[in-house]
């Protein structure tokens, strides 16, 4: 089980969990309020392997939802997550909350590696924060899209994974690459250089080729994915063709993504609160997970 940690506690107890191999720790946040409670969880050893869990204290086990925040994969935080966690939990979800290792700390894949762990530690602690761990979805936000849509589309079906939601998800970091050469856009160009940051530094020739081909969702579209939603904006730096690229190779194998597209130029977080947005999200992820 896990293993509360006081705050000045100055050792925590590592747990071996199935690879990708989590260490589990915890010491609660806050607790008590409108029933949630809120524990701030490590399921590895580097300090940005960490997760906010947040739970009904009910005792009834509920549907789980991942989020993954944006940030170029070399920035961002969880606490940015902090009034989108607690509106799926004051809906009745768990929800995690999670920080995973920066593109300046570690290379593609261990982003995805990360997504899994903290999937892998929640799912064996199940029970501590009334977790259905048969029946959960990943929402991620711009590069946490990507994370999110990579997990989705990991080996063929991960287990319990009922959907994925992408706001803004770069599907695509070879499109990212090509769109931001010579672009005027500066977005697009910045994504560019992330996307070769996440690949340890190097184009996507020679060697490095495998890396890239790794951090391509739509190539590993498999038969048991999970469903997707992705939506953007029409006129946004991580384009609406990105996403369509991922619907036609999962549709070839017969696993269903919805592609919504909304009026602007607004990315990430910022469509999320587009009117009407939130409220499709969270209908489409009510008609996956209940």
């Amino acid at each position: 089980m896990l293993t509360p940690v006081a705050a000045t506690a100055s050792n925590a107890s590592a747990i071996k969990e199935p690879t990708p191999a989590p260490t589990a720790s915890s010491s609660v946040i806050d607790d008590g309020f409108d029933g949630l409670a809120v524990e701030t969880v490590k399921y590895g050893s580097h300090h940005r392997q960490s997760m906010d869990v947040w739970w009904t204290t009910d005792g009834q086990d509920r549907p789980g939802i991942f989020l993954i925040h944006g940030g170029w994969w070399s920035s961002g935080d969880k606490k940015y997550m902090t009034e989108i966690t607690r509106s799926y939990a004051e809906l009745g979800y768990t929800v995690f909350n999670l920080n995973y290792r920066l593109s300046s700390q570690a290379a593609w894949p261990a982003q995805r590696t990360d997504a899994l762990a903290a999937i892998a530690a929640a799912r064996k602690h199940a029970a501590r924060w009334s977790f259905d761990p048969r029946n959960y979805v990943l929402v991620g936000f711009s590069a946490g899209g990507h994370i999110a849509a990579a997990v989705g589309t990991y080996g063929n079906g991960v287990n319990g994974l009922k959907g994925v939601v992408g706001l803004s998800p770069i599907i695509s970091p070879l499109r990212a690459y090509a769109d931001g050469d010579k672009s005027p856009d500066p977005n697009k160009r910045r994504l560019r250089t992330a996307a070769i940051k996440l690949a340890g530094g190097c184009a996507p020739k020679g060697k490095c080729s495998r890396i890239w081909a790794s951090m391509e969702v739509a190539w590993h579209a498999s038969p048991k994915d999970a469903p997707m939603l992705t939506l953007h904006s029409k006129n946004e730096f991580v384009p609406p063709v990105q996403s369509q690229l991922l619907q036609k190779m999962l549709g070839q194998v017969g696993v269903p993504v919805s592609v919504v597209t909304v009026p602007g130029i607004n990315h990430s977080s910022p469509l999320y609160r587009e009117p009407g947005v939130a409220e499709r999200v969270q209908a489409w992820i009510a008609e996956r997970i209940g």
